[in-house]
């Protein structure tokens, strides 16, 4: 019994430290109402899906409204090792790199004909209910940009 129990709380500590691992996967839209786009404007819709790939990394899928109610879907998979991979279906980006900082917190850097364009911060809350997206740049027309973009888990 008492080999059982213990073998039981292990795969219950393992699958909790799999889930904490995972908090930035799922379905999240778009708080545009707590998000701050300085200097705007902000889209009016978006849902982003994060899911794990098989290779250890992540796979994105984006749909937005933009503020002129134009659309841009997009997708990409990467791991989180630094490393540049293409961006499908984005006209601000065409690559992407991930690094990991811990279970809640992600560096995203992106960047369009071998130029970082900017580096954002994903922050998930200890709740797993949202998620914050935090990036401070130059725009290519030389404007500071500073985005607060606020996510509820779907």
């Amino acid at each position: 019994m008492k080999n059982v129990s213990r073998t039981l709380c292990t795969i219950l500590l393992l699958a909790t430290a799999g889930y904490a691992a995972d908090n930035f996967l799922g379905t999240w839209t778009l708080n545009v109402a707590k998000s701050k786009y300085d200097p705007g404007p902000a889209p009016k819709s978006q849902t982003t899906k994060l899911e794990a790939t098989t290779e250890g990394g992540v796979r994105e899928i984006g749909d937005r409204v933009n503020a002129d109610g134009s659309k841009t879907q997009w997708e990409w998979t990467a791991k989180f090792d630094g490393k540049d991979y293409a961006v499908k279906g984005d006209p601000d980006r065409d690559m992407v790199s991930l690094k990991k900082i811990d279970d809640n917190v992600i560096e995203v850097t992106n960047k369009k004909n071998g130029k970082v364009t900017n580096t954002m911060k994903i922050v998930v809350a200890k709740d797993g209910k949202s998620r914050t997206n935090e990036a401070a740049f130059t725009n290519a027309k030389g404007v500071k940009v500073h985005n607060i973009i606020f996510f509820d888990r779907k």
